[in-house]
């Protein structure tokens, strides 16, 4: 195989069981896209029919980018008007498969069969996934060469393209798997195979595509689905659905969170620095932990037990602990003329209320302005989580209040019975843009809190007041 191919396109069609269209199909692919504005040189289109687009609309932009090849059905080509004797004729090779999407994943699944000595380790769970996922790799990446899902690359097309990202140095990989559909769980857990697989928790978010919190459970359960005996699943020791998730698994279970690692003699102790994080004692020595917040512990938690079953050592724990820094919207802090929490990049009942109390309990000497926006993805349960919001929000130590999105109307009912905060709301991001600037002072501790389709991070600069942002 040549220097940089991932899979030559005889090997991949056997695996798919496709068929090749092409004279000339003696090369391979030396990458996987599944839009045609990523496609480099050598790359593998996907092309993959969705609600909005179909692939096979731009499989001629994709070769005149140098594509090497193009994963394609035949309804899908047939419905696009593409001729594929007329791109046989022009040596484009086309792998065809009966739906692309599978094709994508099990390639994926037989890519990654090709690195027997890879430990594979699987994170899902309602909220949690990302920054557990980022702390198991700095941790485990301590002793291990790591590979992982960049960003949030969790989704259906989204874990197997990470896939792809393997190469034989690589001693761990570590992905997240995210869903957005029933079922899409189970056919992760069959490209991944995690050898290792860990639940972070289950809450409400996506309740709107499943429909109640026992779907849920049952979805991310899935994730142990391709256990076959040797594989090791943790599950956390606190949630609900323990036991349940517990039930049945072909291979070891391992319950995790504060109280297993103590009663283990591993965590000492954990001390809050409140904006600066925590110190985590770690057999009786503190690691300076840089995310703040309870929940931000609990994923760290989470991702030592995962670096414990990876045979990870004390010290490359504390060391991989206190490398942590803050990731895009997740409980960032920024600090100019006034102290930003830009924890934005997603919101669900849990991950709110969590949010919520963390900004209440720190010792502030300003005022306290909360800026939440609409938790998306509920569909039935929409109007009692955001009438509950509005309850936490008038127990809360909030001096002002902005609420943001449509789906905020209970809560907007809720405070308007109160005089004790002043609240505004705003259905668009202009009317927000245009209130909050005016109304924040200097000093103030301000937090954005929503789902990732409100953007309230577009508010960050205005709400620093022009002051010089540092990360924390």
């Amino acid at each position: 195989m040549n220097k940089g191919m991932l899979m030559d396109f005889k090997s991949a069609a056997e695996a798919l069981g496709g068929k090749l269209l092409s004279g000339m199909a003696d090369g391979g692919f030396m990458s996987v896209a599944v839009d045609s504005r990523k496609v480099t040189g050598g790359a593998l289109f996907v092309a993959l029919r969705g609600l909005s687009s179909d692939g096979h609309r731009y499989l001629d932009r994709a070769f005149e980018a140098g594509a090497a090849a193009a994963m394609v059905s035949s309804r899908g080509m047939e419905e696009a008007g593409f001729d594929p004797a007329s791109a046989a004729e022009k040596g484009r090779i086309l792998l065809v498969v009966e739906d692309t999407l599978k094709g994508l994943q099990n390639l994926a699944a037989a890519y990654l069969d090709r690195f027997p000595r890879l430990l594979r380790v699987g994170i899902t769970g309602s909220s949690g996934k990302t920054t557990t996922k980022e702390i198991a790799a700095a941790v485990i990446g301590r002793e291990k060469n790591v590979v992982m899902n960049p960003g949030n690359l969790n989704s259906e097309t989204g874990l197997p393209l990470a896939a792809f990202g393997v190469r034989k140095e690589h001693e761990v990989g570590i992905f997240e798997a995210g869903m957005n559909r029933k079922g899409e769980i189970a056919e992760l857990a069959a490209v991944l195979k995690p050898h290792i697989a860990l639940i972070t928790n289950i809450g409400p978010a996506h309740i709107g595509i499943l429909g109640s919190m026992d779907a849920i459970a049952s979805e991310k359960k899935a994730f142990f689905s391709r256990f076959t005996g040797g594989e090791t699943a943790l599950i956390p020791d606190e949630d609900p659905f323990r036991d349940y998730l517990a039930r049945d698994i072909k291979g070891k279970t391992v319950f995790y969170g504060q109280e297993k690692l103590e009663a283990a003699g591993k965590l000492t102790a954990i001390h809050s620095r409140g904006l600066e994080g925590a110190d985590i004692v770690w057999e009786g020595i503190p690691a300076a932990f840089g995310l703040p917040g309870r929940h931000n512990v609990k994923n760290a938690l989470a991702a030592v037990s995962l670096a414990e079953e990876a045979g990870i050592g004390d010290a490359a724990i504390r060391e991989g602990l206190a490398s942590v820094r803050g990731l895009f919207g997740r409980g960032e802090v920024l600090r100019g003329r006034t102290t930003v929490i830009r924890d934005c990049y997603n919101a669900n009942p849990d991950s709110t209320a969590e949010a919520l109390a963390f900004c209440d309990s720190l010792d502030w000497p300003g005022r306290r302005v909360y800026v939440i926006g609409s938790m998306l993805e509920l569909g039935e349960h929409e109007e009692e989580a955001h009438r509950r919001l509005g309850d936490l929000l008038l127990r809360s130590r909030a001096d002002l209040i902005f609420l943001y999105g449509r789906e905020t109307m209970p809560a907007v009912s809720v405070l308007k019975g109160q005089e004790r905060i002043p609240w505004f709301y705003a259905e668009s991001m202009e009317e927000l843009a245009a209130l909050v600037p005016e109304r924040i002072r200097e000093g103030d501790l301000v937090l954005l809190k929503g789902s990732r389709g409100c953007a309230l991070e577009d508010l960050t600069s205005s709400v620093l007041i022009k002051g010089e942002a540092d990360v924390f």
